[in-house]
């Protein structure tokens, strides 16, 4: 078996930042089996199978965790549209879609003021679940259960991969998390989402509207420095309770600065007659590439 494969830093506004992602190509003669171990030897969040070129207008691909398999996941989906636009598709595209396990995602291409590149992901529609007690998801995070805002609920959001998103009285609050694996194990047991978002409008960069960090121990990432899917959940969390006060957000997250791996995320969102809408963008930094023997 030789196939190319791709490394690129995703979220990113430079090299050796943002959320890595490892992206093999060509890979339909690969079995499920030998894309874990794959997944495995990389030990990144995530790494991407690109089966084959496009099918009825679709790239197929599947992706894995150092534990599993995944429907859907962010950096995953933006990385990978970055490295098949660039290695194998034939001239530029305003967008491509991605068939994921989750379903059909459309990635576009944009030109940012300064002159890079943004790549947006428009994410499935967002299904709001069950709220949970502000104490035990403290406990879940080591913190206290004032350390949480509570005029905010705690609830698990999805828009293809669910999270659990937890609002954090401020930058100290977030810095203290430590996760708690048997508080962790009892919490997500209620419902069906692995992912647990902490967030603050606190935030280290003063331009930058939310700061956060993201714990997923069942998926085999006990930390991630930058998660599309969980800041698509925040987002439609953010529009449907109108925590900036109005039901459309604009705005960036910096996430990873605990783990030296800053990451800059965006976030568009907004509900409008009874429908959300959930895109998540931002830069893809090529670092290597080679072949797997």
């Amino acid at each position: 078996m030789s196939h190319e494969f791709h490394i690129v830093d995703v979220f990113a506004e430079r090299k050796y930042a943002g959320n890595q992602l490892a992206v093999v190509l060509d890979a339909g003669d690969v079995d499920g089996d030998t894309m874990q171990q794959i997944a495995r030897e990389t030990n990144f969040s995530e790494t991407t199978f690109v089966l084959g070129g496009e099918r009825d207008g679709r790239v197929p691909v599947r992706i894995f965790t150092p534990a599993a398999e995944v429907p859907f996941a962010g950096h995953p989906t933006l990385g990978t549209a970055w490295v098949v636009h660039r290695h194998r598709l034939e001239g530029p595209r305003e967008a491509l879609t991605l068939g994921l396990a989750a379903g059909d995602v459309r990635v576009s291409f944009e030109r940012a003021p300064d002159a890079s590149e943004l790549l947006w992901m428009h994410q499935r529609p967002p299904e709001l679940g069950p709220t949970a007690p502000a104490a035990d998801a403290a406990r879940v995070v080591g913190l206290e259960p004032g350390d949480l805002d509570t005029g905010r609920p705690v609830q698990q959001v999805s828009t293809g991969l669910g999270a659990w998103i937890l609002a954090v009285r401020g930058l100290a609050a977030v810095r203290r998390c430590r996760v708690d694996l048997d508080a962790y194990a009892r919490f997500v047991a209620r419902g069906t989402a692995q992912s647990i978002l902490v967030w603050t409008d606190e935030t280290s960069d003063p331009t930058v509207r939310v700061h956060a960090r993201m714990f997923a121990p069942g998926h085999g990432v006990l930390e991630d420095p930058a998660t599309g899917s969980a800041n698509g959940c925040l987002a439609a969390y953010l529009v449907e309770h109108e925590v900036f006060g109005s039901p459309e957000i604009d705005l960036r997250v910096e996430q990873g600065i605990e783990m030296g791996r800053p990451s800059l995320l965006r976030l568009r969102a907004w509900k409008r007659d009874g429908r959300t809408d959930v895109f998540v963008g931002g830069r893809v930094i090529p670092v290597a590439e080679g072949r797997l023997l």
